[in-house]
């Protein structure tokens, strides 16, 4: 009956400071740690790694894209089914207010060309600095090398320690432990089996803005591996993005494909297969492509031809060749018009993902209907939970740190208000 024994602990506090395990040193718990060490009560942050963030400090490798700056109504539509959800959450801590969250830490930030914003410093490093000790200042605690293991008979919370198993008794717990891409660097999804047997229903963790696999052949993955399709369009279904994809040893990964990740995921899932389109030349019309394409050759190789006359490069000549071939097509012999249209439209069967260890998130997690308002968990009084551990994706821009950092916010003002702090 340990529910029933925190609940009881709880109404019995009067002057006491309540004592909060925050379970997850990512933006998320340390948001919540934040919020609640700002409404008086001691916090104790748990992390199984040996040091915080680590996969913060991995996205600040690239920039570090904390937010986006388009119309608040537009943002939230990035989340789709999960946006009405997550809508209280971020209007309450917009992508305006994590600037000046930022800015107040010493980390002012800029909208780049794209809409995203980066902090000035282009990297995580510094602001997770002035962050940690702005939570030292506020007196929050870290116990690291802890992986929690559930609770005990008690109703203890229970971590596999350096010195061996800890029971540690808390007063509320906000758990904030992430999906499960890039388990190396924390987030490993072994909170769902603990949960489970608790009762708490939880979507499969699945692999989000993640790459694709791609059956190339020898030839192509040998020249190719590594280089990037610049300047593309990719179309799924009535999706479609724009940005560039990566040739990798397996398939294809990049922007322009997580855009899209979603829908192939599920359709690959259902199928096994999914058919994506690459229009290698989006801003020429076709009649401006078979213009070019019927202009004489003279002594041009037909690859000089598609260098020259659409400036290609030699990767997108090399998919070309690539579809061509597995299709039993010559693409010297096709005519202007049909090969303007293979041009803007190169089909490329996708036959898996990369799975969840590669992929920069994870969908799946808490469903829904478990969280309260407060992202407390119903059948569970007392604990709360945020972040990507919860049923919720985003594609890259901003949007994932966004949810993150606004649901962490969430739950700690949550926890507060079940304190009564």
């Amino acid at each position: 009956m340990w529910i029933l024994r925190l609940t009881q602990t709880v109404c019995a506090m009067s002057s006491a400071t309540p004592n909060i395990a925050v379970i997850g040193a990512g933006p998320a718990g340390l948001m919540a740690a934040e919020i609640l060490a700002e409404g008086g009560a001691t916090v104790t942050v748990y992390d199984a790694m040996p040091s915080v963030a680590r996969k913060f400090l991995m996205a600040g490798r690239g920039g570090l894209n904390l937010t986006h700056s388009e119309d608040l109504t537009a943002f939230l539509s990035r989340y789709r089914e999960a946006a009405a959800w997550l809508e209280p959450a971020i209007r309450a801590f917009p992508p305006q207010r994590l600037r000046e969250w930022c800015e107040a830490l010493g980390e002012p930030t800029f909208v780049g060309s794209s809409g995203r914003v980066f902090p000035v410093a282009m990297k995580a490093s510094p602001l997770l600095r002035a962050w940690l000790r702005r939570l030292d200042g506020r007196g929050v605690r870290f116990e690291l090398r802890h992986r929690w293991t559930g609770w005990d008979s008690e109703g203890r919370l229970t971590f596999r320690a350096p010195n061996g198993p800890r029971a540690i008794v808390a007063d509320a717990v906000v758990l904030a432990l992430g999906g499960a891409s890039w388990p190396r660097l924390g987030s490993d999804g072994g909170w769902v089996s603990v949960l489970a047997a608790k009762g708490v229903a939880i979507a499969p963790l699945r692999p989000a803005n993640c790459g694709f696999t791609v059956a190339w052949s020898d030839i192509f993955r040998g020249r190719f591996e590594g280089q990037p399709l610049k300047g593309i369009a990719l179309s799924f279904g009535d999706r479609s993005a724009r940005g560039e994809a990566i040739v990798t040893r397996g398939g294809l990964e990049g922007g322009a494909i997580y855009a899209l990740s979603a829908e192939l995921r599920e359709v690959i899932a259902q199928t096994g297969e999914a058919i994506l389109h690459v229009a290698l030349r989006p801003d020429v019309s076709p009649a401006e492509l078979i213009a070019r394409l019927s202009a004489p050759r003279g002594k041009q190789s037909f690859s000089n031809v598609l260098r020259k006359a659409l400036q290609l490069s030699p990767v997108a000549i090399g998919l070309l060749q690539e579809v061509a071939k597995s299709q039993g097509l010559s693409l010297s012999s096709l005519p202007p018009e049909r090969l303007a249209a293979l041009i803007n439209s190169v089909p490329v069967r996708l036959t898996g993902t990369t799975g969840l260890a590669h992929a920069i998130s994870s969908a799946g997690g808490i469903a829904r209907e478990e969280l309260d308002e407060d992202f407390m968990l119903k059948r569970l009084p007392g604990i709360f939970a945020a972040g990507e551990m919860l049923d919720w994706e985003a594609p890259t821009g901003g949007y994932l740190l966004q949810a993150s950092f606004a649901t962490g916010a969430a739950a700690g003002r949550g926890a507060s208000k079940w304190l009564k702090l």
